[in-house]
């Protein structure tokens, strides 16, 4: 099951100016979005269940992956920043 932040819409549109940052987690051996979370205004694309399309659908729209985390036993966070 996927959780993702309320407080903000799911769609890109017009952002605020400045840094945004997306935390996503992804169970390791499924390829599957467990979590979603961003700064209030981030812009973003539809999260899909498959985390590679997630990734790759933020990556197009500008954010950068600065830093990748293994959490044991079986989870990968990814730290996004679009500036």
């Amino acid at each position: 099951m996927c959780h993702f932040s309320q407080n903000h819409p799911t769609m890109i549109g017009q952002a605020w100016t400045g840094r945004h940052v997306m935390i996503i987690q992804c169970q390791f051996n499924t390829n599957i979005v467990l979590r979603v979370h961003t700064s209030l205004h981030a812009p973003t694309e539809p999260i899909r269940k498959n985390c590679a399309e997630t990734l790759s659908q933020h990556l197009s729209i500008g954010y950068k992956v600065v830093n990748v985390t293994y959490i044991p036993p079986n989870i990968v966070q990814y730290l996004l920043v679009l500036e």
